[in-house]
């Protein structure tokens, strides 16, 4: 199938992350969210990236003008003239499946459905429609804009015509893509919630402070960033929901440490809530300066 018209659900990071790499792509996309706020704040975000693209002279001029991009408040409209659409919206399985319920009813019947989960059952998803075929994973990495792989996810019933038309996407999109089969966390999000609750581990019995952690990661190991900044990037609410999901479907080992149970009912959430492992002043992380309590001072 040929894909020209790409809606991406949720104007959130992921979300505005996505539908920018769809339209700088060429794609004729459409961005949905029911909050006006953040659909505006999403289309600035995304008009911003393309005129720092230009100026960097990774986007070309000719294409930012030709660029189209429309944003929508109801699902309906959105999803009608869409031959891809890929959902962005939050880690909770019962929104993605009336979700995908409705939008099987609100799309022509060849539209692929595509979710954006990072570790959700593909699967189960699809059960909710009547195309289990047409929908697949789309496993995108934040920022978008900066990060080129996309995660394929085959479900029980995707058929190989539609994982060839997610490839072929995301390869229009400048992306790398791996396909895996289905299973929780897929590939990349098993090992990194892993890593990051090991670091989180090693925080908590005062091993070294995460300044020391990230910085160890990064020159040691050669990470782009260390587990704490990429956590409070992510989110750790965010973290924390997808260990609890693979500690129930795959075992104590990913079982949350405690200290970072203990962050998220702070409200240490990471950027977007200005505090995290690190605290942030204008977006710029601060230092705390001191490692943090071991398990027993936490207690």
């Amino acid at each position: 199938m040929r894909v020209e018209r790409i809606t991406v659900l949720g104007a959130g990071i992921m979300g505005r992350g996505i539908a920018y790499a769809a339209a700088v792509a060429g794609f004729d996309t459409a961005l949905y969210d029911v909050d006006a706020a953040a659909l505006a704040k999403g289309e600035d975000e995304i008009r911003k990236l393309v005129d720092k693209g230009v100026e960097a002279g990774k986007v070309d001029a000719q294409a930012a003008r030709a660029l189209r991009l429309t944003t929508q408040r109801e699902v309906e409209p959105a999803v009608a003239r869409a031959d891809l659409v890929i959902e962005a919206a939050p880690e909770d399985i019962r929104l993605k499946l009336e979700l995908f319920a409705r939008l099987d009813r609100a799309t022509r019947p060849e539209t692929i459905l595509a979710t954006n989960t990072s570790s959700l059952s593909v699967t189960e998803m699809a059960a909710a429609t009547q195309r289990a075929a047409l929908v697949c994973g789309m496993h995108f990495f934040n920022p978008v804009h900066r990060m080129r792989l996309v995660e394929i996810v085959r479900g029980l019933e995707t058929s190989k015509e539609t994982i060839a038309t997610a490839e072929e996407v995301s390869r229009r999109m400048g992306k790398e893509t791996v396909t895996v089969n289905e299973s929780p966390g897929f590939v990349t999000t098993r090992v990194n919630a892993l890593i990051g609750n090991e670091a989180f581990r090693m925080l908590q019995e005062g091993v070294a402070p995460p300044e020391d952690i990230d910085r160890a990661l990064k020159l040691g190991l050669n990470h782009p960033m260390g587990p704490f900044e990429l956590v409070d990037l992510v989110g750790l609410d965010t973290r924390l929901s997808i260990l609890n999901f693979l500690a129930s479907t795959l075992g104590e080992r990913f079982r949350p440490v405690p200290l970072m149970v203990q962050y998220v009912k702070a409200g240490r959430l990471g950027r977007k809530t200005g505090k995290g492992v690190y605290d942030y002043v204008d977006g710029k992380p601060v230092p705390r300066g001191t490692a943090q309590p071991s398990a027993v001072e936490a207690r």
